[in-house]
Parts: C-alpha cells; sequence; structure tokens
C-alpha cells in the first residue's frame, strides 16, 4: 500500500461538551488494491455502517463523491472520484458494487432511499440488505409530532453521540478533499453501528420488527421509481392550462355577480366586487343572502347546500377551477428534469403515521381525477402504462379484521358490494339499485370506516339527524359483527392509547380525557389507523414483490397512488407486466389479510386513465 493511494487516518474527535464522542478510525481509499483489501476486511462483517457524500441533492444534477462504510472499528472512505471517471464503469469500484448487492451484508443508513438512489444511478448497482435508521426512528417514536429524525437528532437520542453536521455543505466537489471532510464523513457511517445496536433492540421490544423489515425492503423499489420518474406530456397539460384558465374566469365572473347582491357596501361604479379568495368576505356575502352557512366553508360541508342555493355550487366551481390553477399550473412544468425529460417527484416513505405515502416537488398524489389531468401522464412512443389498484381494499381488511360473515360473504359472492349495501339499505332488490343509491351507499360504506357518525354522516348526504340514525342502524342490522368489532376497536383505542396495522406498525393515541371531541377524534383516528395503515403495509409488500418480478424485463415502476400502482414497460410486453403486477398485489394482500378475497382491477394503456 501507498501513503498517496491507501492512506491512513486516525483521529481522535476531542469531546466538545459532556455528550459521548466517536473515537474515528479511519481509511481513505483511492486505488484498486485499497478497494480489495478494504473489501476483504468489510465482507468478513455481518453488519456495516454506511453513508455516501454527494455533490448535490439530486443524482441527476450532481455526482457521487464517497461512499463510506464501517465495521465499527475503522471506517473506509471510498473516493469515487478517484477510482474511475466512469463509475459504473470501473473495475475498481467492483469490489465496492458486489458487497452494496449483497444481502446477506446488513448494511445501516440514515434515510438510505438518498444513498440507494445515487449509487443505483451513479454506480449502476442496487443496494440490499438495509437497515435504515431514519425510518426506524419514525416507526419508533409511533406518531409523535415532536420528535425529530435527522441523523443528529436520532444519533443524540438513541446513543448521546453529539454530531457536527457543518461539513456537510462543503465543497464535496473539490479535487482534493481535507481531513476535516473525510473524517466527517467517515463519522456518519461509524454511528451506524451504535445506532443499529440500540435501535434493533427497541424495534424488536416494541413489537415493530416485521413493519420495520416491510420498511427497509421498500426502500429499493422506491429509490428506483424516483429515478424512473413519470412522463408529462407538456403541449397536453399547456392545453388543458388553457381551458382552465377560460373556466376560471367565468366562475369568478357568475360568482361575483351571484355573490353581489350579499355585499354590504354600495358602489357608485357597477356592480360591488368582493375578493372571492377571502373567506370571511364569501362568507358575509353567502349569510346576507341568506345561506345557512356550517361552521366552516370547507368543500364537504357545502356540498349539500350547493343543490338549493345556486351561489354555493358556484363558489365549489370556483375553488375547484382557482385550485387547479395554483396546485397543477404551470409550476408543475418547472419539475421536469431535462436529462431525462421526465418528472421525478420525492415520495415519503412514511408521510403519514398510519405508514401512507406522501409526496411532494410535486405531489402526484393529488393530480385530480379528471381525465383531461391524468392523460397528460402518458407513455412514451413504443411503451404502454400498465395501471392497477386495489377493489375496495380497506372494506375488504375492515371485514377481514371484524370476521362479520354477511361482510365477508359479500366479497366472496363477486358481486358490486357498495350495490349490496344500497340494496340492504333501500330494501331494493340488488339488480334494482339506481346509480344515485349505489353513490350514497358507497359514501356509508367509507364513512364506516373513517368512523363518521351520524352527524357527521348527515352532513355528508344531506340527511336529517334521524334519517341518518335510521340508515346506519339498518347498516349495522345487516353487519352486527362490525358494529361489535368497532366497539370494541374504540373502547381499546381509549383504554390502551395504542392501534397497530396487521404488520405491527404502532400508533400512540394521545387525547384530553376531559375533553369529548378530543376523545371522539381519538377514537375515529384510532380505530381507522388499523385499517388505513395494513392498506399501506399491503401496498409496500407489493412493491418490494413487483420489484423483484420485473427484474429482467422492461417494466418500471413510475407512480404510486394510495392503493393505485402504475408501470412502464414496452408494448410488445404489456400483457405479461400486468399479469406480474396483479400477482404481486394478490400475493402482498393475502400476506395480512385471509378471510376475504383480494381483487384487482388492472388494465393497459397509453395514458394515466381509469379503467
Amino acid at each position: 500500500m501507498t501513503a498517496a493511494s491507501y492512506e491512513l487516518g486516525a483521529i481522535l474527535v476531542a469531546p466538545m461538551t459532556p455528550e459521548r464522542s466517536l473515537d474515528i478510525q479511519f481509511q481513505y481509499v483511492t486505488d484498486a488494491d485499497g478497494v480489495l483489501r478494504a473489501v476483504e476486511e468489510l465482507r468478513r462483517e455481518g453488519t456495516l455502517g454506511f453513508d455516501t457524500e454527494t455533490t448535490e441533492l439530486d443524482p441527476y444534477k450532481g455526482k457521487l463523491r464517497l461512499v463510506q462504510l464501517s465495521t465499527g472499528r475503522s471506517t473506509y472512505v471510498f473516493d469515487v472520484f478517484k477510482l474511475g471517471e466512469d463509475a459504473r464503469a470501473s473495475s475498481s469500484l467492483a469490489p465496492v458494487r458486489g458487497l452494496l448487492e449483497d444481502a446477506a451484508v446488513k448494511k445501516v443508513a440514515h434515510n438510505a432511499r438518498f444513498d440507494l438512489k445515487w449509487v443505483r444511478h451513479h454506480l449502476g448497482c442496487e443496494t440490499n440488505g438495509v437497515f435504515d435508521t431514519f425510518l426506524a426512528s419514525v416507526l419508533i417514536a409511533a406518531g409523535d409530532g415532536d420528535r425529530r429524525h435527522s441523523l443528529a437528532d436520532v444519533a443524540k437520542f438513541f446513543t448521546d453521540i453529539e454530531l457536527d453536521k457543518s461539513e456537510q455543505v462543503s465543497d464535496w466537489n473539490a479535487s482534493e478533499l481535507s481531513q476535516s471532510q473525510l473524517m466527517y464523513a467517515a463519522r456518519d457511517a461509524q454511528v451506524m453501528l451504535s445506532l443499529h445496536e440500540q435501535m434493533a433492540d427497541r424495534l424488536c421490544a416494541d413489537g415493530l420488527t416485521r413493519v420495520a423489515d416491510l420498511e427497509f425492503d421498500c426502500l429499493m423499489p422506491i429509490a428506483e421509481m424516483e429515478l424512473n420518474g413519470i412522463f408529462l406530456d407538456t403541449d397536453r397539460w399547456r392545453e388543458q392550462l388553457d381551458k382552465v384558465k377560460a373556466i376560471q374566469a367565468v366562475a369568478a365572473n357568475e360568482l361575483q355577480e351571484l355573490l353581489s347582491a350579499g355585499v354590504a357596501q354600495a358602489s357608485l361604479f357597477g356592480r360591488p366586487e368582493i375578493n372571492l379568495d377571502s373567506q370571511q368576505q364569501v362568507t358575509d356575502a353567502l349569510v346576507n343572502l341568506g345561506v345557512p352557512m356550517p361552521n366552516s366553508t370547507r368543500a364537504w360541508e357545502l356540498q349539500p347546500l350547493a343543490e338549493k342555493y345556486p351561489v354555493v355550487g358556484k363558489l365549489l366551481e370556483y375553488r375547484a377551477a382557482q385550485k387547479s390553477m395554483t396546485s397543477f399550473g404551470e409550476n408543475t412544468l418547472e419539475f421536469i428534469e431535462p436529462a431525462t425529460g421526465r418528472i421525478h417527484a420525492d415520495f415519503r416513505q412514511i408521510g403519514a403515521p398510519t405508514g401512507r405515502f406522501s409526496c411532494s416537488n410535486p405531489n402526484l398524489q393529488q393530480i385530480p381525477h379528471e381525465a383531461a389531468y391524468r392523460r397528460c401522464f402518458r407513455a412514451p412512443e413504443g411503451r404502454k402504462l400498465v395501471i392497477a389498484d386495489y377493489s375496495q381494499i380497506e372494506l375488504r381488511i375492515l371485514a377481514d379484521f371484524s370476521g362479520d360473515e354477511n361482510f365477508i360473504k359479500a366479497f366472496e359472492s363477486g358481486r358490486d358490494f357498495h350495490a349490496m349495501t344500497a340494496s340492504q339499505v333501500f330494501n331494493t332488490p340488488i339488480d334494482d339499485v339506481t346509480a344515485d343509491q349505489r353513490s350514497f351507499a358507497k359514501r356509508l360504506n367509507f364513512g364506516i370506516v373513517y368512523g363518521v357518525g351520524a352527524s357527521r354522516f348527515g352532513l355528508m348526504t344531506g340527511l336529517s339527524q334521524s334519517d341518518a340514525e335510521d340508515t346506519m342502524r339498518k347498516y349495522f342490522g345487516t353487519y352486527r359483527k362490525l358494529d361489535e368489532y368497532l366497539r370494541n376497536a374504540g373502547r381499546s383505542v381509549l383504554d390502551d392509547r395504542i392501534a397497530r396495522t396487521a404488520s405491527g406498525r404502532l400508533l400512540r393515541i394521545r387525547y384530553d380525557e376531559n375533553d369529548r371531541a378530543s376523545i371522539g377524534s381519538a377514537r375515529r383516528y384510532g380505530v381507522n389507523m388499523p385499517i388505513q395503515g395494513t392498506s399501506a403495509d399491503i401496498l409496500k409488500r407489493c412493491l418490494r414483490l413487483l420489484h423483484d418480478s420485473l427484474r429482467g424485463t422492461s417494466g418500471k415502476l413510475v407512480n404510486i397512488v394510495h392503493d393505485e400502482v402504475m408501470v412502464e414497460c414496452d408494448a410488445a410486453e404489456s400483457d405479461a407486466i400486468a399479469t406480474k403486477l396483479d400477482a404481486a398485489m394478490v400475493d402482498a394482500g393475502r400476506d395480512f389479510v385471509s378471510r376475504v378475497p383480494i381483487k384487482t382491477d388492472v388494465h393497459i394503456a397509453d395514458e394515466w386513465s381509469k379503467a
């Protein structure tokens, strides 16, 4: 080994505070021989700390500079710049790629999705056998919104080690890195071993091992999906924006006309106008027009008034157009990556305590359902989109959890579940159920999942309190064990102050025992969490199964929206990919739901659409 190519740095971090510090022993690896020797030693360990340093936050805009792997006693810092101009093709980095791909060697990383994306894009390999301390921290926090999950916060909380993150924003593109930068890089990898020891024990103690494995297995599929991106047709998008602008202008003018009679001040210069985006001004005008305004102007509270009061319907129309203009306007096109011509959104894996994903930059989960918007997301020439969603998955989970025979039989029959509910509620033969009755029953079914009571259901449907109570009595008269399950679950949530999904995901329930509203909210959330959270569990299991089954095909995951999965593939392979997608979704469902059949709706299309 030469001092120039394989330097040893032994650095003791001087304690700056009474907190614990790290004795950092690292080796800076800059040549092929050094890589071989380092990997040989690293392979003797079953668990390694893992981290990367990059020149940018976006793998399409920057370069991968360092890969750090630590045994806890010694840490190896691999300088990618010095190990080959083309990192993907560099034979010097082949041993590192092989180690990262080896699932038998556990790699402990913080916010590992970031590192996995950079390694996949710049080294061309998957990283397997990952333990993510960020996800572990979120799981252990169990919905505690006050907990912070940065590496510095997690290290302090679990190990009392104080990390200095000042070098994080230093120049990682420099031809020669400073000793301080190398020490910083080594330290972040080494601390992972201390974190893993503490967090693995805590996950086990809290019954979170299964859900942690589920989350860790999902990391690579999500990293791959973000790298894949989704294609947005800019011409179609701008065409839609022009239409929305015209609709918004017309709706604004008509709404001003309808509200003018309710505006208090007179005007000498034509009709009085108000700020349509001011909730207070709009509310005052509506009250002056005699509209019985609810406590808020949220859409679901205003909707029942729209039929009787045209001004309310026009307000909802205006707001929909305004939201489209601000949330899904020209700014969406700014997210198209020039290098790929595609949108690479950020998916937060635990975006809610239930385990559901959230999405940003842009939020693809909030793209309107209207075909005019979704047709803008399409497959490039020669490709197809294979789109699938679970059929009524949350209701199937609820049926399985409750064990209600009538509920389960309704799904086993293969008949339309919402139509069957309508048949029971309206005492009508199922073949005579109207579209309006089915829609009503659908709202009732999903209202039950989300724990709505008679009052809220009345607001949602326009029913009086007594009619809403009557409807819910009929519903629970049909599904008696469901009623029993929901009551028991509600009591358990308040007594134990926890809720869990089928994978063991944990939510700690916090509420004020002296506040009826707080108690009611806690009960509803706690009862719904296992249902919605198990749906998230199923999706994450599906993504891992799908990722493995797509290997070696033209198929690539490009988007997910709650219980909907979208894969892009060569047109000639679309039927085979559809079969793989359906199998992954059904098999994942069966891992968590045993008494109710899992059904998916799969179709092949040129653009994002419903079957």
